[in-house]
């Protein structure tokens, strides 16, 4: 063991600061890039804003040119509406067209500021009962899942209090079976059961009495497998039915609620701001960006004629923080422009025809179209979105697997996947298509793929199986 010294010649990429950050902002989504803007904007005193400005440098320029003539026509449009009192309120507003008296199903009014517990507890205290049974009462609410069912027997529930507090109020099973004989009576119709049958059977005893109701009633007691599994030949037998009394009961069914408290546990919307919008403009399909969602900065000019006096020499690093922003921001913008603009290119016949009409695309496609590492075209493709009159799509949404047809061509499975889903719709109910039947049409039409395959895209797609989806 010595020491020695030793020359090596070796060679390693390192990121520079400028670099990290632009690979940084590009892979955000647009609201999160919007969050790290404020952050910047926060921190270093020498970005702002651009308000005001005529001459935006900032991405998107040409497209904001070119739309300004667009803005101008709308204006002027807005304004001849208002004059003439032609705009109405239900237009204005959107969402489900619903006016503000529309009393049809107040439940879901309530659901979109209460949580499904917060909706119970406000019934239960309408009702006339003591402290005591309303404890109760409270204790089951607590104990219901998201889709307002009760999922743990009264016995587990009872196991789970206190055995002092248990002794001291004297609970035993029969006070839960009361309160839950009070909670099955609130609204929404269904909730407080222990299984799908009992659901949908407190829901149909709402229903006026009728033959259907009364064969509807047995099926959901005893015969919902055969239901699910659409064995009509059985259920008839069994029941003694015919073909329209059992067609009034399965139409009562599926018009209840197999989750009565889904409408209070829906996730929170979801909301997204396109990067780029799409449109048909003189004959051509036209890409731009989205000005709302770039934000408009500029470098302080008190402070820049400062540094440039070398008197705040300090502010020196947050200048040049802030000029790289500044073209990351450029470069975020135009690398989605492209990206967006060689989507749309390579993938005309879908915005003309529809997902029948889809191309395969790989990212390698449009790397080296554009010249950039797929890696990059992955990040920009990645929660960036595209608004275009076949809607709201994710980048992503366009890229995909591919089958090789008889002509020697490619399709898209995309393509493949609307194929099957406009044969189930157009398929007889009563004779619906097997895996194996929609794979023989497909090969009619030169696109060849096996009967897994076809079962894989079904249920892609969240259509049942055969059996199921078959009707009297």
């Amino acid at each position: 063991m010595k020491q020695s010294l030793q020359l090596r010649i070796s060679q390693q990429l390192n990121l520079t600061p400028q670099l990290a950050q632009s690979i940084k902002l590009l892979q955000l989504s647009t609201m999160d890039f919007q969050q790290e803007i404020e952050r910047f904007l926060l921190e270093n005193p020498l970005l702002e804003r651009e308000e005001g400005s005529e001459g935006d440098s900032g991405p998107g320029e040409s497209s904001a040119t070119e739309s300004a003539p667009a803005e101008a026509e709308r204006e002027r449009e807005s304004e001849s509406e208002s004059e003439t009192g032609e705009l109405r309120w239900e237009e204005v507003r959107g969402g489900n067209g619903r006016s503000d008296d529309d009393e049809s199903d107040p439940a879901l009014n309530v659901a979109q500021n209460l949580t499904l517990r917060e909706y119970l507890l406000s019934q239960a205290g309408l009702l006339p009962l003591a402290p005591r049974e309303r404890a109760m009462l409270e204790l089951l609410i607590d104990a219901l899942d998201d889709d307002g069912l009760l999922t743990q027997s009264l016995d587990e529930i009872l196991a789970q209090l206190p055995e002092d507090l248990r002794e001291q109020m004297e609970i035993d099973e029969d006070d839960l079976t009361i309160a839950l004989a009070y909670l099955q009576q609130l609204e929404p119709l269904g909730v407080g059961a222990r299984d799908l049958s009992e659901s949908l059977t407190l829901q149909l005893l709402q229903h006026p009495e009728c033959a259907a109701r009364r064969l509807a009633l047995e099926i959901v007691r005893g015969h919902l497998d055969l239901l699910a599994t659409r064995d009509y030949t059985r259920i008839k037998r069994q029941l003694q039915c015919d073909d329209e009394c059992l067609r009034e009961a399965q139409s009562l069914i599926t018009g209840l609620n197999p989750r009565p408290g889904a409408d209070w546990s829906a996730d929170s919307p979801r909301y997204v701001i396109p990067d780029v919008i799409v449109d048909f403009h003189r004959g051509a399909w036209r890409v731009r960006l989205n000005e709302s969602a770039m934000p408009k900065l500029k470098v302080n000019e008190m402070y820049a004629r400062i540094l440039q006096q070398e008197v705040g020499a300090g502010l020196s690093t947050q200048l040049q923080e802030a000029r790289w922003l500044l073209k990351s921001v450029e470069q975020r913008g135009q690398t989605i422009l492209r990206v967006g603009q060689a989507i749309v290119e390579r993938q005309k016949a879908f915005f003309e025809h529809g997902e029948e009409a889809m191309r395969p695309l790989v990212l390698r496609d449009i790397a080296e179209q554009l010249g950039l590492h797929e890696s990059t075209v992955s990040r920009v493709t990645t929660q960036k979105f595209m608004l275009s009159p076949r809607g709201l799509l994710e980048f992503k949404y366009f890229f995909g697997s591919h089958v090789d047809t008889d002509a020697g061509g490619e399709c898209s499975a995309t393509a493949i996947k609307a194929l099957i889903r406009k044969m189930v719709q157009l398929e007889n109910k009563s004779k619906p298509f097997s895996d194996g039947a929609i794979g023989e049409e497909l090969a009619r039409q030169g696109i060849v793929i096996a009967r897994r395959t076809v079962a894989k895209y079904r249920e892609a797609l969240m259509i049942p199986p055969v059996n199921q989806r078959k009707s009297l």
